[in-house]
């Protein structure tokens, strides 16, 4: 038997020519497609890398805005609690001015329950009678003065038995009276202690405040770089949103590139079809592999990577 003879392939090209530049033209179109989806993948990537180290900033200073919160928390329960003690203070002290007050008006009223002479001491009554006796027995006095030296030692004695029988009255209000000084001395002293320990809460309270100012103003910075972190981070986002976009858009591009390739491809197999069938030629099913595989090169050389 003889060699069997070979499929004779047309010589006619599978496209036409003018279909050769649009292959051409569109295989440029998706290389520079292609050239541009990896560019902007990796400018995708590079903002999303910025925006995930911007959301790790933000959680850092999160957790940082925790820490200055919960001190004004307990400051502001401190701050509280010295304002309380401050009105019970203040509450104290009027107390004890009243208490000075009472303690004054009671001294002033013992004051006026004796008279100058009832607090004269019989020691003072004594030495004049002495005095008044000496003089008389030493003295030539004329009769008027001697008579009016002798009344007044008559008047004397008479005053010795009285402050003699009011030694234990005068006595007794003598020591009330020191009591009633020692009270005032008190109550003066618990006045200067409450006030001053009135100013030092006050001033342990302003200490207090001030403390509370300065971490709200921590807090407030932190919540001003949260802001400002947010904002650059939804900038970014912005970028990668409209990155996407383009991306989005030549991929379609890049589709309808490739649909029209496939398109001329899927006419040209027609046609060869129909031309192997008007000859009998039994090298339908080669030219048929021959045009797949001219499409699969193509599609090789014009790849589009459409995921991500």
């Amino acid at each position: 038997m003889g060699a069997k003879p070979r499929p004779v392939v047309p010589s006619r090209p599978l496209l036409s020519d003018e279909e050769e530049r649009a292959e051409r033209d569109d295989r440029l179109k998706l290389r520079s497609i292609d050239a541009k989806l990896d560019a902007l993948y990796r400018r995708r990537g590079d903002l999303m890398a910025q925006a995930r180290a911007i959301s790790s900033e933000q959680r850092t200073l999160f957790d940082r805005r925790q820490d200055p919160q919960a001190e004004v928390e307990q400051l502001y329960d401190e701050h509280g609690r010295l304002g309380g003690r401050l009105a019970e203070l203040r509450k104290q002290r009027d107390a004890a001015r009243r208490a000075l007050e009472t303690a004054v008006i009671h001294r002033r009223e013992l004051t006026l329950q004796l008279g100058p002479g009832d607090r004269i001491r019989p020691e003072a009554i004594r030495k004049e009678i002495a005095d008044l006796e000496l003089r008389q027995q030493t003295t030539a006095l004329p009769i008027d003065e001697e008579n009016a030296l002798i009344a007044r030692l008559r008047q004397r004695a008479r005053d010795l038995k009285d402050a003699e029988a009011r030694t234990s009255v005068v006595a007794e209000h003598e020591q009330r009276r020191k009591t009633a000084d020692q009270a005032i001395l008190a109550a003066r002293a618990e006045v200067e202690r409450l006030s001053k320990e009135l100013e030092s809460t006050k001033g342990e309270r302003d200490r207090t405040m001030g403390a509370v100012r300065e971490k709200l103003a921590a807090a407030g910075g932190i919540l001003a770089d949260l802001r400002a972190k947010g904002r650059a981070r939804a900038e970014l986002m912005e970028q990668v949103y409209a990155v996407s976009r383009e991306m989005d858009g030549l991929e379609r591009e890049g589709r309808e590139l490739l649909q029209r390739s496939r398109s001329r491809r899927d006419e040209a197999r027609r046609t060869l079809r129909e031309y192997s069938r008007g000859r009998g030629d039994p090298s339908e099913s080669l030219l048929a592999s021959a045009a797949e595989a001219h499409l699969e090169e193509l599609l090789k050389r014009g790849r589009v990577t459409l995921s991500g």
